[in-house]
């Protein structure tokens, strides 16, 4: 009854005027940055954020959530066009969704993506209503030495699942989390790393790290790399699945969603991984894995169920555990502190409301995509035709005013200029940012639990060891890192991420 009566809040918050609107606005722009290629939603969300500082908050996060599923729903349609993912976690259904497109069958494979999705998604949601209380009852029992272990294993977990070296993934931590570190101690108020700067006594700010780490060095790289985009399929028919089609995606849609809702709590990408793995697991259990790479419409639905699944219940943590799965999920966690709200196990108590209303915008969410996907194939083809040169500065400028307006500080814009051109070069290094964002999100709550951790125990330090649950939590931290540094490991992970690359 407990759980029925919190929907019913949820219902009646997300179901108002004005959250509605803004879900809508959040899952259209979420399909349009899935669309268009090399945008991606992390960037997206870095440049939008600072617009969502004068929003109610469970608006604001609504609509930011919005957009990050609503992208994975958009990455299908440029994968099955124009062999194009939008997304990286849509790199799986390009495989066979472009060869079903150039057989004649665009419409059967989008209608897929769509039905596969709102079903994963839907299902992942109801995980997300029953499984979160009772996780963040448990999370509330956690003092300073858990959360210390808890983030430590998220951090070596992100290192796991990000891409190329292990050693770089660990130095963009490490920066990240000195980054983190600027400004003035928590407890002292001493000013460390500001180098003079005035401006930088409160800590860098969150939205520069966002859009110039994510949003301008992404759109630098695509800018060197811009091609040609042919759209050679310009009009889809057909937008529905035979009853031969039906029988065929069924199971596969049923075992996508359950991987990916299992995979997608996992930190660094298992949204990304959730849908490589359902495709593997398709072509082992097919009676027909040869057709595999030649138009199987099982390889649609299955990771395309797996990465809508996972993308829903990578919230999990976020919302029991203040710990983010995931860079979009670290950028969200920068909303809640924008709006003056503390992520974590106290949501759920402290604010039902917004708790409860971003689960059931989900919902509301999923359906508004299944409505909007399929009848706008040819709008979404259209916008493929916009110059990059024409689009990106468009993006800088709106993202530049939107992180001045929240601070009116020059400053701001000037750390999105240098943080641009630091993530540009790290980018060209061969280093991914991801684990450099999480690191700078968590660096401070890192901080904060050890040094509390460390005045509970006196400064003995085998307080982390003699909690059972921190000391768990360690030792699970350093199986994964020793695992993911063996060398089949080592090389099953290159192989992995060259095929998605």
């Amino acid at each position: 009854m407990d759980l029925l009566s919190h929907l019913a809040l949820g219902f009646e918050t997300a179901l108002s005027p004005v959250n509605v609107l803004y879900c809508f606005v959040g899952v259209l722009l979420g399909t349009m940055v899935g669309v268009l290629p090399g945008i991606g939603p992390t960037a997206t969300i870095a440049m939008l954020l600072p617009i969502t500082f004068n929003f109610e908050p469970v608006t604001a996060l609504i609509m930011l959530a919005g957009i990050y599923y609503g992208a994975q729903y958009g990455g299908s349609t440029t994968a099955i066009l124009i062999n194009l993912p939008g997304e990286s976690s849509s790199a799986v259904t390009a495989i066979d969704g472009y060869v079903m497109a150039r057989k004649g069958r665009a419409g059967p494979a989008l209608a897929t993506a769509a039905l596969g999705s709102f079903f994963a998604g839907t299902v992942a949601t109801l995980i997300l209503a029953v499984a979160a209380p009772p996780l963040a009852r448990i999370a509330l029992r956690f003092g300073p030495p858990e959360y210390f272990s808890l983030i430590v294993l998220g951090l070596i977990a992100s290192i796991a699942l990000a891409h190329g070296s292990v050693v770089k993934a660990l130095a963009m931590i490490v920066l990240g989390l000195l980054l983190g570190m600027v400004g003035q101690d928590i407890y002292t108020g001493t000013p460390r790393f500001t180098f003079g700067f005035f401006e930088l006594y409160s800590g860098i700010n969150f939205v520069s790290v966002a859009v110039g780490v994510f949003g301008v060095a992404e759109i630098l790289r695509n800018l060197e790399h811009e091609t040609t985009r042919e759209v050679g399929i310009r009009h889809v028919s057909n937008l529905w699945l035979t009853k031969e089609d039906f029988k065929r995606v069924a199971a596969p849609i049923l075992r996508g969603t359950a991987l990916g809702a299992a995979l997608g709590i996992l930190p660094g990408g298992g949204h990304v991984l959730s849908s490589f793995a359902s495709y593997s697991l398709e072509k082992r259990v097919s009676r027909r894995p040869q057709e595999f790479g030649n138009g199987a419409i099982e390889g649609v639905a299955g990771p395309e169920s797996a990465n809508n699944a996972a993308a829903q219940t990578s919230f999990i943590p976020l919302l029991t555990l203040g710990i983010p799965a995931h860079p979009v999920m670290a950028l969200i966690i920068g909303a809640f502190i924008i709006q003056g709200i503390t992520p974590g196990p106290n949501v759920i108590n402290d604010e039902p409301a917004l708790f409860w209303g971003i689960i059931v915008s989900m919902w509301v969410g999923n359906l508004m995509l299944v409505l909007l996907n399929l009848p706008l194939i040819g709008i979404w083809v259209k916008m493929l035709t916009i110059p990059y040169n024409v689009l990106f500065p468009a993006i800088i400028a709106f993202a530049s005013i939107g992180t001045y307006s929240i601070n009116f500080n020059a400053f701001d814009i000037y750390a999105i200029v240098v943080l641009g051109v630091i993530g540009y070069l790290l980018v060209k290094l061969g280093c991914e940012p991801a684990p450099l964002l999480l690191g700078f999100v968590l660096g401070p709550l890192l901080e904060e639990h050890l040094r509390r951790a460390m005045i509970i125990s006196r400064g003995d330090p085998m307080i982390f060891l003699t909690r059972p649950i921190s000391a768990g939590l360690l030792i699970a931290a350093a199986l994964i890192l020793i695992v993911t540094i063996l060398p089949s490991v080592r090389k099953k992970r290159e192989e992995v991420f060259v095929e998605e690359d």
